[in-house]
């Protein structure tokens, strides 16, 4: 089972980021590593999306949520035999699944209202709402961190630079100074705000410390060290293998931020 890929029907950036929820700067990143290319470019160069695209980017969206984290994605689709009637028949599976924990958990929650005694419940009947309730927790469809820098379009370059974040883009008001940055971390997003005193919002070098940092799984823990060293990053601990189980290094960026780069041990 196919869509036709023929059928000259088009689909353009904007209205699929409409209908998946996914920002335009996804799908750009997307393109970016080779998970998904529109296969068509109108007249004007705009992206344009077939079904057979379509098709692919459903894929993705369903193995997401399955929690597979990208990279995984993209070589599962590059191997991957199964048609797509298989895709639609695991994915209809997993419905049904999750269709058979509510159900479960409303006839649990009716039992429970009809024979509980003076508002006692007994603790195994709890202990099994509770496991149906963990089977049905949302799953969030996108994070976004955002830290915050005195000067946006330096942090952009620095970023991009030193530690190899991105694509991404600038935001500029009327007067042409930059208000907004977003750089694409993986499979996550980052935006970059402006110090903001009203909102007691400043970096860490204005507050001479800080109370978070930024953790990003990379592939190869000692490469990124060596790019980030030979980018003039401020290191703060070279790469070791830590006892819970990750090899990460750490680095401070222009504005005190202290970034992590990790990846689990085997």
């Amino acid at each position: 089972m196919s869509f036709d890929a023929s059928s000259g029907e088009s689909i353009r950036i904007g209205q699929v980021a409409s209908a998946t929820g996914l920002t335009i700067r996804a799908l750009h990143y997307y393109e970016e590593i080779g998970l998904l290319e529109p296969t068509m470019r109108s007249e004007a160069g705009h992206r344009l999306y077939a079904n057979v695209d379509l098709e692919r980017l459903y894929r993705i969206a369903f193995l997401r949520q399955l929690g597979l984290p990208l990279e995984r994605i993209r070589s599962s689709l590059a191997s991957a035999g199964a048609d797509f009637g298989t895709t639609l028949q695991r994915h209809l599976a997993a419905v049904e699944e999750r269709v058979a924990a509510e159900t479960r958990l409303r006839s649990r929650l009716l039992t429970m209202l009809d024979t509980m005694d003076d508002d006692e419940v007994a603790p195994r009947d709890l202990l099994k709402i509770l496991e149906d309730m963990s089977m049905l927790e949302p799953t969030l469809n996108r994070r976004i961190a955002i830290l915050i820098y005195a000067d946006i379009e330096a942090a952009f370059e620095y970023l991009t630079r030193v530690f190899a974040l991105g694509p991404g883009d600038l935001t500029r008001d009327p007067d042409g100074n930059v208000v907004h940055g977003a750089i694409q971390a993986g499979d996550g997003e980052l935006w970059m705000h402006p110090e903001a005193p009203e909102f007691g919002l400043a970096t860490p070098a204005a507050l001479q410390g800080s109370s978070a940092t930024m953790a990003i799984m990379v592939e190869d823990v000692d490469a990124h060290y060596r790019h980030a060293v030979s980018h003039d990053a401020t290191i703060r601990y070279e790469p070791v293998d830590q006892p819970y189980g990750y090899r990460e290094y750490g680095a401070v960026d222009l504005a005190g931020h202290l970034w992590s780069f990790m990846k689990p041990l085997d």
